[in-house]
């Protein structure tokens, strides 16, 4: 559509004699109108006139400008209609010419965006809590991949911190009743819960947990520091099964202790700054400046430790120092809203001019329906156990529609996938999930599955063309003269490389997944009412050209969500 908005804008440009960049193409609300418009209002000033009849005189004078581009003057606006021959042959040819690239562009080229996401605690399950973090940031970072950004992906993971003395000390303890190297994970978290249910009423043992954590800060070589390395390695095993299931890859792992070496120069260079102040033995910035209110941010405690803000700080000037970023993405959860405010504030205060390039791209908590979850309690759904019934119970649906389906195993296990990283991009990122089993893994309704099944009844229709010696038309308005009734379809079509752009400037998949739903549906409408093949050859290679448009741009949009899209279902 970028083709025609360009078009219309330079032809009313020409006749304004306004900047063509400034001119607005909408949608006009009531598709009976149009396909685009332009409201006439900016031109009032300028041209000192009511904007109807601005309207009405540039409508005479645009009329036979711009071919195969109908125009009218309704009111203060100016709508155009497109001639759907012209329509068909410039979207559906753009699809066929670019293929999987169609959405992209080039208009990050020379820019970098730096995406934190995932981020697991170490020694800690990969619960369904940890999926909205992994699953955004991954359709993130390819929405940024495909609009031709340099792209650098980090899961910041939690390696560091007073959890780990915790954990030492419930090893030292307790070590010996569990199956540490047979199934590391789940004794971790039995360690944890055991350590918070006895804390409460064992002084030496809270105690034995901050001394094991003071003498990993301290960077002694000893049991301590040995124990943690093995909880990493352990850990990190455990996470990158997960990762290659669901496709999701990092450019670098980098937990907090990664910058460690940097936590002083961090400090010195905030201290350098002139905002540091000592309060009560401990090393703080206020931000009350910026927020009336808000609790200072704390950068090292009366015992010499440093805290999660001090190793945030650290990172993102690392990051900073070592890319130079256009923007700086932090996928994480709402529930951290303060404290990337704080971050920010820091940022602020310290006089820094990058600091409105780092972003905190928060998204709605996910919560069992009995509550929150919650690693202390014990209360999580492991991930592996939810994508394992996922795949289990799209194996039985295909076992029972299509029993003859080649490799059944490898189409559950991307249907199943499919179900539960659709579900969990399907609404706006800043909503909270309550985490429904039937609701998840639905195969009906706005699901995944409703999707991919249209992409494969898409493939299915243009394998049966070519076993009837049938090809797509050639993309000439002339040939696709048989799309005449399609307008709504086509424009939906041409509408995707708008909405990869939106997603992601926006950070936020659910557009993406909002218009393939709506593609979907309107496909199957279309496909309800037109008869593809079997009747005349010419109106059936037009209509092939549509489905085949249609199948790749739906291909396109799920690999954006990292959906795949399979041939056959």
């Amino acid at each position: 559509m970028q083709v025609f908005i360009d078009r219309i804008r330079a032809a009313i440009a020409a006749h304004s004699g306004l900047d063509a960049a400034e001119l607005k193409i909408e949608s006009p609300r009531d598709p009976s109108l149009g396909d685009l418009a332009f409201p006439c209002f900016p031109l009032a000033k300028a041209l000192r006139k009511a904007p109807p009849a601005i309207a009405a005189e540039l409508g005479e004078k645009l009329t036979g400008d711009l071919e195969g581009i109908s125009v009218e003057a309704a009111g203060p606006y100016l709508n155009f209609r497109i001639d759907r021959g012209t329509l068909a042959a410039q979207v559906l040819g753009t699809i066929q010419e670019e293929g999987e690239g169609f959405g992209g562009s080039d208009e990050g080229s020379g820019k970098t965006v730096v995406l934190d996401f995932s981020s697991p605690n170490i020694a800690k399950p990969f619960h369904v809590g940890h999926l909205r973090s992994t699953i955004l940031g991954a359709t993130i970072q390819r929405l940024h991949d495909a609009l031709g950004y340099r792209t650098v992906g980090i899961n910041h993971i939690g390696d560091w911190g007073s959890q780990f003395g915790k954990l030492v000390a419930a090893i030292q303890r307790w070590g010996d009743e569990v199956d540490l190297e047979g199934d590391p994970i789940r004794s971790l978290l039995t360690l944890y819960i055991r350590f918070h249910d006895e804390a409460e009423n064992d002084p030496e043992l809270v105690e034995a947990g901050r001394a094991a954590f003071r003498e990993l800060e301290s960077g002694e070589e000893g049991e301590v520091r040995a124990t943690w390395r093995r909880l990493t390695e352990l850990s990190l095993a455990e996470f990158d099964r997960i990762y290659q299931r669901l496709g999701v890859s990092f450019d670098h792992v980098r937990g907090e202790a990664f910058y460690e070496p940097y936590l002083e120069p961090t400090i010195e260079r905030i201290r350098a700054s002139g905002i540091t102040e000592e309060s009560e033995g401990a090393l703080v910035v206020r931000l009350d400046e910026y927020e009336k209110g808000a609790p200072p941010c704390l950068l090292r405690k009366t015992d010499g430790t440093t805290l999660y803000a001090t190793r945030d700080l650290a990172a993102v000037f690392h990051r900073w120092d070592e890319f130079a970023f256009d923007r700086c993405l932090y996928v994480v959860g709402s529930d951290q809203r303060l404290h990337f405010r704080q971050l920010k504030y820091v940022l602020r205060r310290m006089g820094l001019d990058w600091e409105s390039r780092v972003e905190h791209v928060d998204f709605g908590m996910l919560s069992l329906p009995e509550g929150k979850l919650s690693t202390r309690k014990g209360q999580v759904v492991f991930l592996e156990d939810l994508l394992d019934r996922a795949v289990e119970q799209a194996g039985a649906i295909i076992a029972e529609k299509n029993p003859d389906l080649a490799d059944p195993e490898r189409v559950a296990e991307e249907v199943g996938l499919g179900a539960v990283v659709f579900h969990d991009q399907k609404r706006e990122r800043v909503k909270d999930v309550v985490f429904d089993w039937d609701e998840v893994l639905s195969f009906e309704g706005e699901t995944g599955p409703y999707v991919q099944y249209t992409h494969a009844r898409l493939a299915s229709i243009l394998r049966k063309a070519v076993e009837k010696g049938l090809e797509a038309a050639e993309l000439a308005p002339e040939s696709l003269a048989g799309l005449a009734d399609s307008g709504e379809l086509l424009l939906t079509l041409g509408r995707f490389p708008t909405v990869v752009r939106s997603a992601a400037a926006e950070a936020e998949p659910s557009i993406v997944t909002r218009y393939v739903l709506e593609l979907a549906r309107e496909m199957n409408s279309w496909y309800a009412n037109h008869r593809v093949l079997g009747g005349d050859p010419e109106e059936s290679r037009a209509r092939l050209a549509l489905v085949r448009g249609a199948k790749i741009v739906i291909g396109n949009g799920l690999r954006l969500l990292g959906v795949a899209a399979p041939e056959e279902m």
